[in-house]
């Protein structure tokens, strides 16, 4: 399939990371002679690899190597789409999950430090997290969870 210049899809798929890295791997034939299907969407990639084999009854080696995909990308997929639908399909946001660096006891501490000196600014209880845990965290990242942990504290004290 030649690509589709200006449509603005491509921009759009990489806006929302939806957009295959390798499209011209892609070699099952409706992507290859169909204008529906774009080898540059890797959700419908995905999808349509994982319909083949249930809903056809492609082999799974067969489906995967037709999409540029491996067998293990095939189950990961097949897996994603049965837990979360189409939207399981859109690869996660890069970087990491939740609080790594200011866990709950790293935050406990800090709120203490606060409440017993409430002029303390943030880059002192970072530097504080970095004495007694041995985390580098920025002041506004304290600031940030310090806010986030004190507002989930009030809530489960209201209810």
């Amino acid at each position: 399939m030649t690509r589709r210049a200006g449509d603005g899809k491509e921009q759009e798929l990489a806006r929302s990371r939806t957009l295959n890295p390798r499209p011209e791997v892609v070699a099952d034939g409706a992507f290859v002679s169909s204008e529906f299907f774009d080898a540059r969407d890797l959700v419908q990639v995905k999808y349509e690899m994982v319909r083949r084999v249930e809903a056809e009854g492609l082999a799974v080696s067969a489906a995967a190597g037709a999409f540029g995909f491996s067998r293990q990308s095939y189950y990961t997929a097949a897996a994603a789409l049965a837990e979360g639908g189409l939207a399981g399909l859109v690869p996660a946001k890069p970087g990491p999950r939740g609080a790594h660096k200011l866990t709950g006891e790293v935050l406990e501490h800090l709120a203490g430090l606060r409440a017993a000196d409430p002029g303390l600014r943030a880059a002192d209880l970072a530097g504080a997290a970095a004495t007694r845990f041995g985390v580098r965290v920025h002041p506004r990242s304290v600031e940030r969870a310090l806010a986030r942990w004190e507002a989930a504290k009030r809530g489960s004290k209201s209810g």
